[in-house]
């Protein structure tokens, strides 16, 4: 992505930001805005990837030319890479996060990432549960976190794919993929 492409996404978000009186931000010029960091930590990265959804994620962006890394406090190495047990033990830190466990651990993971002054978040969920937390969801905002509650980054932008595409579509209509974050 260029910085002209950058500068487009963060006006863009901005905009969104500013429209009603509620700071709340259409989906997609809050994927933009997120897809804009290139250096991106996934939480939840299984030693056993099999249809595990954070596993797809870390691949695609690792596919897709970001700087990604993989978070499994249990693991030292997932898909051929090296694991971090936490974002604290990231070298030089990371832009954003995708949390991609049960939503009982993004809790301290939001409080990781506020601690850690992370400001994009993205709670994974596709057609089951998911990530997502509402108390994280809102721990994260009450402190300054730009937090995409619902989804999947391979939804949109760079990291889309036609089925994923479809698949937003029809998410949205369950209520899995939030229309405003």
């Amino acid at each position: 992505m260029t910085s002209t492409d950058g500068a487009a996404a963060t006006q863009t978000y901005d905009r969104a930001n500013r429209e009603g009186d509620e700071a709340v931000e259409k989906i997609k010029a809050a994927a933009e805005q997120f897809l804009t960091h290139k250096r991106v930590a996934v939480t939840g990265v299984s030693r056993s990837p099999k249809d595990h959804g954070a596993n797809f994620v870390y691949r695609r962006f690792r596919d897709r030319g970001y700087e990604v890394f993989a978070v499994n406090p249990n693991a030292d190495e997932v898909e051929g890479d090296t694991s971090y047990h936490s974002l604290r033990d990231i070298p030089e830190g990371v832009e954003a996060v995708v949390i991609g466990t049960k939503p009982e651990t993004a809790d301290a993971t939001m409080r990781e990432c506020a601690e850690l002054g992370i400001e994009h978040v993205w709670m994974h969920r596709g057609p089951g549960e998911g990530s997502v937390s509402p108390t994280a969801a809102s721990y994260g905002r009450e402190h300054g976190i730009h937090v995409i509650d619902g989804g999947c980054p391979c939804m949109f932008g760079p990291t889309s794919d036609p089925g994923h595409k479809v698949m937003c579509s029809m998410l949205k209509l369950a209520g899995n993929v939030p229309r405003r974050v």
